[in-house]
């Protein structure tokens, strides 16, 4: 294509761009759907979001096995919901070491979930390691304690 062409070509298509991008006011509907937001609440209050683990573990505590079959059992009764499982770690230890540690968190979690009955398509993981730090306050071996989680986040199927 000869130069003057493309030229014309390319004017074409941006005053093209420019017809639909007019001055006039366009009518855009945004629906928002607070079912995932009442769910979430729903889940939190019922269920809890969150399994601590011991300094430098992965292995579930009896408690944590608790709020996971909880969990379960909402989402059993919740068909339409899957959850994300955040592994999260305080910040002792290097990046790579403590997104390994996440990631062995996340998973132990959603292992449980899943022999519970669970569908492995409603469950996926992610580690932020120490790169996402969960906010607590308290003394630090308190903090420590509350950053050494996995916390499930309600998302619609």
């Amino acid at each position: 294509m000869e130069k003057k062409g493309f030229i014309s070509l390319a004017a074409l298509a941006f005053l093209a761009a420019c017809e639909c991008c007019s001055d006039e006011p366009q009518i855009v509907e945004v629906v928002q759907d607070d079912s995932l937001s009442s769910a979430t609440a729903d889940f939190v209050a019922n269920a809890g979001d969150r399994v601590f683990y011991d300094f430098d573990k992965s292995s579930l505590s009896e408690e944590s096995k608790a709020t996971l079959s909880r969990q379960a059992d909402w989402l059993k009764a919740h068909q339409q919901y899957g959850v994300l499982i955040e592994g999260h770690c305080d910040d002792r230890g290097t990046r790579e070491y403590n997104l390994g540690l996440g990631e062995r968190r996340a998973d132990a979690a959603a292992r449980f979930l899943t022999e519970n009955g669970i569908e492995g398509n409603r469950v996926r993981t992610v580690s932020y390691g120490k790169d996402r730090p969960i906010a607590a306050t308290g003394s630090q071996d308190e903090v420590y304690r509350l950053k050494r989680v996995a916390v499930s986040v309600l998302e619609q199927n």
